[in-house]
Parts: C-alpha cells; structure tokens; sequence
C-alpha cells in the first residue's frame, strides 16, 4: 500500500499548518556591526527577503557605550553617532544592489547587552527572522568570552540565522 506524505490528506485535522500558515520571513532584522563583516548576513537576509513577496530588511547598529565613571558625568561613546549612520548606509547600499527593500537604525546599549539590544529591538519591530554573522572562532574562545551571536540565538524570540563570513 503506497503511503501518502502530504500530512493534511494523511492525517486530517492535526496542527500542521495550511499553505500560507506557516513563517513568513517577510521582517528580517540583520544586525550590522562592521560593513565588510556583516556583507555575508546582508546578502542572506536579501536573498531570504527578495524569495519572498513583500519582504523588508531591517539593518540595525548597535552603537555601545560605556556607563559613567566616578567624578566623570555621562557615557563615553567609542563611535560617533556620524560613524554609526555611516556603517548602516554601505550596508544599506549592498541592500538595495542585492534588490531588497530595507530600513535602519541605530540602536544604543552598554556594553556586554548587545545581545539583548538585539533581541529586544527585532521583538519591538516583529521581526520574523534574525540573520548575523558569527565569526569563525575556536570553540574554548566562545566558552571563556562568550558569543553575541550565540546569547542572540537564546534572547531572541523569533528564528535566528546565522552565516560565516567569506575568508579573505
């Protein structure tokens, strides 16, 4: 008796999803730390983005600061806000060759919760997908300092796709 692997027709009436019910993929939030660095999670996000009808890119920049210090008001900033916006437009710029619709922005966090940034900031946009790149690194590396990639993948409330960087 030849067996039937369309589930719907199999077995009628379990929560396998109906065509359409399933992920969209149409908001993928790609964070953008260095253009040359996060060139490999653009090019995936735009491919996922463009397959898809009506699919956004949203490119966001973590931009860190570091908490005040004694006798020192305010946050130090590493990176003007001028040289944030600049790392989000080339990545904006290899969006819009690739064909794909894409919006950016910044976002501000202290140091060590860039994950956390991340998370938070595809939950407020409803982001459906992440895609980052995670740097090729020898695993006791990632076991003593720790991976943003990896704590985005348990912050984060949506899929998240993470791709290698090309080797130079």
């Amino acid at each position: 008796m030849p067996a039937s692997y369309d589930l719907q027709v199999a077995v009628p009436g379990n929560n396998v999803p109906a065509d359409g019910d399933g992920p969209s993929f149409q908001r993928i939030l790609v964070p953008v730390r260095w253009p040359d660095d996060s060139t490999a999670a653009v090019i995936a996000a735009t491919r996922i983005s463009v397959a898809t009808i009506e699919g956004v890119l949203r490119l966001v920049h973590v931009r860190i600061y570091d908490p005040p210090m004694p006798r020192c008001p305010g946050y130090f900033y590493p990176q003007t806000a001028a040289e944030a916006a600049a790392v989000l437009d080339e990545a904006l710029l290899l969006a819009w060759q690739c064909g794909a619709q894409a919006t950016t922005a910044v976002v501000e966090a202290p140091r060590g919760k860039v994950a956390a940034a991340i998370a938070r900031e595809a939950s407020a946009w409803r982001a459906d997908m992440i895609v980052l790149t995670r740097r090729r690194r020898p695993a006791i590396s990632r076991i003593v300092q720790g991976s943003v990639a990896d704590q985005v993948m348990r912050k984060a409330s949506c899929p998240v796709l993470t791709v290698h960087p090309k080797r130079k």
